[in-house]
């Protein structure tokens, strides 16, 4: 599923154009500090597989005050290299790929039914 113009930002990463969309509203999970905030991110003229981003730090605009770091381009560029060099094609068709930076398991990031709620 590519992500929508409205809303994404472009980033441009070792010569190449990307775009990457962060929730403005938290998921029920995120907005209780059940779940970390997710970002999206695809190639901006070719989209393909999306790779899906678990931070480590609550959502912005979590319901519970807990205080929260905003991601920043840099920390996208840094994810988007990190996901090139495990393998993502981000070109190619496929599943999303779960990058997870928060520290938790990854399997239990991946079966988190909220770990795609960026995307919705």
């Amino acid at each position: 599923m590519a992500l929508s113009r409205k809303g994404s930002r472009r980033i441009v990463v070792d010569g190449t154009a990307y775009r990457w969309h962060l929730r403005r509203r938290p998921t029920y999970s995120q907005g209780l500090c059940w779940s970390p905030c997710t970002y999206a991110v695809e190639h901006a003229s070719t989209p393909g597989t999306t790779l899906v981003v678990t931070t480590n730090h609550p959502h912005a605009r979590n319901w519970v005050g807990e205080p929260s770091i905003p991601v920043l381009p840099a920390d996208v560029a840094t994810a988007i290299a990190s996901a090139l060099r495990q393998g993502w094609s981000p070109t190619c068709p496929g599943s999303p790929l779960l990058l997870d930076l928060s520290g938790r398991n990854a399997h239990a990031a991946a079966s988190d039914s909220s770990a795609l709620g960026g995307l919705a």
